[in-house]
């Protein structure tokens, strides 16, 4: 079998599949390389989706939906992917309002979604990923073996993990956040992805990500782990998650999975072809920033950094080639102009910047 390019917009970065299909076992390579194998398809439907969503507001029944509903809610639809490759003609598992199925991945997907949805109304009065209450759709079950949740555009889609170094993807509400953060991304910046704008568009992904698990737990960002995807560890996992937004490069040292690459300051920045110019790898150091400045300034992480990220993401002049450099200025902007010049926030979004080697004059 032959391995494709990698997969856009997939919890587990295509760098550790790689090294997986180069290091693991024969049973390890095998659904590795079938993971992998998994992404030309998953690029081409999140093209045409990407493209039926910039032609149109809405899907027709999504309009109807928004339309006789007069108090925002959650619109939740999960599907089962019946162990197979295919998303489209799979049975209803579970709907809005219908209570747990006994199925935790079901059950999981629901809530997550639901949990992800809540966050973004009650924290930035935004109705669900697209601003017009868009149903959150999820497929469990998705493929054999399939190490990944993606977002395609239109739904979640969840892999049930190989039972060893990846348990099922529902499990991990960071990631759910995280995936379903790209569909807010595409809908309100663009950003392309390849190279900086690319991990920038992970890193907002990112931060959307631990926001949602923090404000479920109701942690400040001194109490919050910073963590991507620790619940996602099987027992031969050797790390504590797919990412740290608090130590990037230090999540995981598997022999299987090789050693987490992400750098945390601008002159360790991986120039590279792969992963999409190393959208996944070089977001770690955004992510440090972003890290230094909620616990630099202290309280809830999804307050005022949160607010500040959010609105830069939403700026006029923010570009879908947007470099480090020219987000980081951004954010500074957006807190001089909300907070004031002279103040902490401010101070303190420059200052993190700085201490991740991001400058500008």
């Amino acid at each position: 079998m032959s391995v494709p390019h990698t997969c856009l917009h997939c919890a587990v970065p295509p760098y550790m599949l790689h090294e997986l299909a180069r290091r693991g076992s024969d049973r390890q390579r095998e659904w590795a390389l079938r993971t992998l194998a998994a992404d030309a398809t998953i690029r081409q439907a999140r093209a045409v989706n990407a493209k039926e969503r910039g032609s149109s507001p809405r899907e027709g029944a999504d309009a109807l939906a928004a339309v006789t509903s007069t108090t925002p809610k959650p619109n939740r639809i999960i599907r089962d992917g019946q162990s197979a490759w295919e998303l489209t003609g799979l049975p209803r598992l579970r709907s809005e309002g219908e209570g747990p199925t006994g199925d935790p991945a079901v059950d999981e997907a629901y809530d997550g979604l639901g949990d992800t949805w809540t966050f973004w109304w009650e924290v930035f009065s935004r109705e669900s990923i697209d601003d017009e209450n868009m149903p959150l759709r999820g497929v469990v079950h998705f493929g054999e073996e399939f190490d990944n949740a993606f977002w395609d555009g239109r739904r979640m889609v969840f892999g049930d993990g190989d039972g060893e170094l990846f348990l099922r993807f529902t499990r991990s509400l960071d990631v759910i956040g995280h995936e379903l953060a790209h569909g807010v991304i595409e809908d309100e910046a663009g950003l392309e992805y390849w190279g900086q704008s690319g991990a920038l568009n992970e890193h907002v992904a990112d931060v959307a990500g631990s926001l949602v698990r923090q404000y479920k737990l109701g942690q400040d960002a001194a109490a919050a782990d910073w963590l991507i995807g620790a619940d996602l560890r099987g027992d031969e996992f050797d790390g504590d998650a797919l990412r740290s937004m608090k130590a990037p490069g230090t999540a995981y040292d598997d022999a299987a999975l090789g050693k987490d690459p992400q750098p945390r300051h601008w002159k360790d920045y991986v120039r590279t072809w792969d992963d999409n110019g190393g959208v996944h790898i070089n977001s770690g150091i955004p992510n440090h920033a972003f890290y230094l400045l909620a616990t630099n300034l202290g309280g809830t992480a999804w307050g005022r950094p949160g607010r500040i990220w959010f609105e830069t993401l939403r700026h006029p002049r923010l570009r879908k080639t947007a470099t480090m450099r020219q987000f980081a200025q951004l954010t500074h902007q957006v807190a001089r102009r909300r907070y004031g010049a002279s103040s902490a926030e401010a101070g303190a979004v420059l200052q993190a910047w700085e201490d991740v080697g991001v400058k500008w004059p």
